[in-house]
């Protein structure tokens, strides 16, 4: 793997793929839109390919959308020139200005306003900018990588992202897989990311029973890597090199909150029990690459009644 993604761990294939993909297009000047829920690590991808580029001399630029008041987004991308409003009291150049000869990275873009979208496509197909305040057009030479944690498909469809941009933003889409997806990846990033940390804390690592990594293999990690990151920090801090067992993984992953319903609805037109019972083994057994303890284990039953149910439906 090429030393600009090495913090991006994982054997996964589809993890992997999206990696392959990300080397090829970093070397070209496409935009690219990287999707993936919060915490997969789409800020760490966008930063490797603009390593990997020939912009690598120049600034990368990160702003998050979600984090600036809408009436504050235009003057942050575009900038302004003294006295184009009240607070104007300097000419401020913009992330873009900022960026020229590198690379901006938008993340979140989804949080745009539709105001700014529209400029923000003005300036992906002619390389333009305005000031606020200015009267003339300036060149300026930037990449844009941008990122979203929501479906900017479904978005456009409600009117609530502009559907000329989402086509110039979706020219060569990557997508990273959730860590619930990558469940082979549970334990190599669980080593790698404690070893790291201990460094960093001069501390010893933690060593975790076969047990306790079932435990966490078998969580579904709402908040991606980046929880699992910080499980690993807050075990290694409170419990330096201790082997650590199911008992001292934090509560929200041994006891899942199940407060809120989570059952199935039963669509109207209803459904083949049957089917739908062998359906849920075959992605049990697929997420654990065919281990049926730990298929079990995710199905709520025991491996006896696991192995009679594969008889039953000819599952091998």
């Amino acid at each position: 793997m090429n030393d600009a993604f090495t913090h991006l761990l994982g054997q996964a294939p589809a993890f992997l793929a999206t990696l392959r993909s990300a080397q090829l297009i970093a070397v070209t000047e496409v935009t690219t839109l990287i999707t993936g829920e919060t915490g997969t690590g789409k800020e760490l991808l966008a930063h490797g390919m603009h390593r990997t580029s020939s912009r690598n001399r120049a600034p990368m630029i990160n702003i998050n959308c979600a984090a600036l008041p809408d009436n504050l987004v235009e003057a942050e991308l575009f900038g302004y020139r003294r006295g184009a409003f009240t607070d104007a009291h300097q000419d401020q150049p913009g992330k873009l200005k900022a960026a020229d000869g590198g690379t901006l990275f938008l993340d979140e873009v989804a949080e745009l306003p539709l105001p700014v979208q529209v400029k923000l496509l003005r300036f992906l197909e002619s390389g333009e900018i305005q000031p606020l305040g200015q009267t003339t057009t300036e060149k300026v030479d930037v990449r844009v990588i941008a990122a979203s944690n929501r479906d900017l498909y479904t978005l456009v469809k409600e009117g609530l992202f502009r559907e000329d941009l989402y086509y110039r933003l979706h020219v060569v889409p990557l997508h990273l897989p959730p860590l619930r997806e990558r469940f082979s990846d549970i334990e190599l990033l669980l080593g790698k990311l404690t070893a790291r940390l201990a460094i960093y804390h001069r501390l010893d690592a933690p060593r975790y029973t076969t047990a306790a990594i079932e435990a966490l293999q078998a969580y579904a990690w709402p908040g991606n890597v980046r929880e699992l990151r910080n499980v690993c920090e807050r075990m290694l801090v409170l419990l330096p090199g201790k082997t650590l067992d199911v008992g001292n993984l934090p509560a929200e992953i041994v006891r899942p909150n199940t407060g809120q319903d989570s059952s199935l609805q039963l669509p109207g037109t209803g459904v083949q029990l049957d089917d739908l019972e062998a359906s849920m083994i075959r992605q049990a057994l697929a997420r654990v690459t065919g281990n049926q303890s730990k298929a079990a284990r995710l199905l709520g039953i025991t491996r006896s009644a696991l192995i009679y149910r594969m008889k039953k439906y000819a599952i091998e």
